[in-house]
């Protein structure tokens, strides 16, 4: 089985290759592309692999692309950092997802669900049951777009409930105990959220995670600090509690997200 791996970042490529051939010994890596246009490229001037794994985000825009610029014939696995709520409807045909980072249990289980497709088909399924990728990626791409997040938050302020619209929200932070938000005005609220609920609420666009205990929007960030341990400190506005480090498996995703 040939596969073509389609991801930008280095440190995922070498855990894929890895994870491919601990489940698989018939997998072949039969080439690697970082992007939109080097992908299109490859399919225009290699034969068809038998299945494509391919990352939604790449450093020149999303995958989908992909399918507006050239036939894609071979089955597509898609690996992407957006949340299970988004994606669970997909598990359909020859398409699937997989969340990042990729899990040995989950690559095994998407390459039996190929397999079996494949074995299908070639027993006579009727032509209508072929996937149509193109179709399958764009009707993905939709749903993800369509996606409503998280407008406002109700919080305690004294004796009084009020309503903190989310775009006024610089940043999100835990203490350990309890989780906290500050306003761009400078005012701090308890949220009654864990952050991993956070994540599923927030639009990644404007909030990126940058580690375990800090959500930060992307008009709060007024400097970029290297530091040790190959990580990041940033300097918020308003001013932060505590220190806000972008820890090192976030700093890749962290420097695409500030450079959109």
């Amino acid at each position: 089985m040939k596969i073509l791996i389609v991801e930008d970042e280095e440190l995922a490529v070498k855990k894929i290759r890895k994870t491919l051939a601990s489940v698989d010994s018939t997998a072949e890596v039969a080439g690697v592309t970082d992007s939109i246009r080097a992908t299109v490229e490859w399919l225009e001037n290699n034969p068809s692999p038998d299945l494509i794994l391919m990352d939604i985000e790449l450093s020149d825009g999303q995958s989908f692309e992909i399918f507006n610029r050239v036939k894609v014939k071979a089955s597509v696995i898609f690996t992407t950092s957006y949340d299970e709520y988004a994606l669970k409807a997909f598990k359909v045909n020859s398409i699937d997802y997989l969340l990042k980072p990729v899990q040995k249990e989950d690559l095994d289980a998407a390459l039996q669900k190929y397999h079996q497709l494949k074995d299908h088909y070639a027993t006579g399924a009727a032509p209508n049951a072929q996937v149509n990728m193109d179709n399958l990626a764009r009707e993905l791409f939709q749903k993800l777009q369509q996606k409503d997040f998280r407008k406002r938050f109700l919080v305690k302020n004294a004796q009084k409930l009020v309503s903190i619209e989310v775009e006024d929200i610089a940043y999100f932070f835990s203490d350990g105990r309890l989780n906290f938000f500050k306003t761009f005005d400078n005012k701090k609220f308890v949220v009654d959220y864990t952050m991993d609920e956070l994540e599923e609420m927030l639009n990644p666009e404007t909030y990126f995670r940058i580690s375990r205990s800090f959500f930060i929007s992307v008009n709060s960030v007024s400097q970029i600090h290297e530091y040790f341990g190959n990580r990041l400190m940033l300097q918020l506005k308003p001013e932060v509690d505590k220190e806000a480090l972008v820890s090192r498996e976030k700093v890749a995703d962290f420097k695409k997200w500030m450079g959109k």
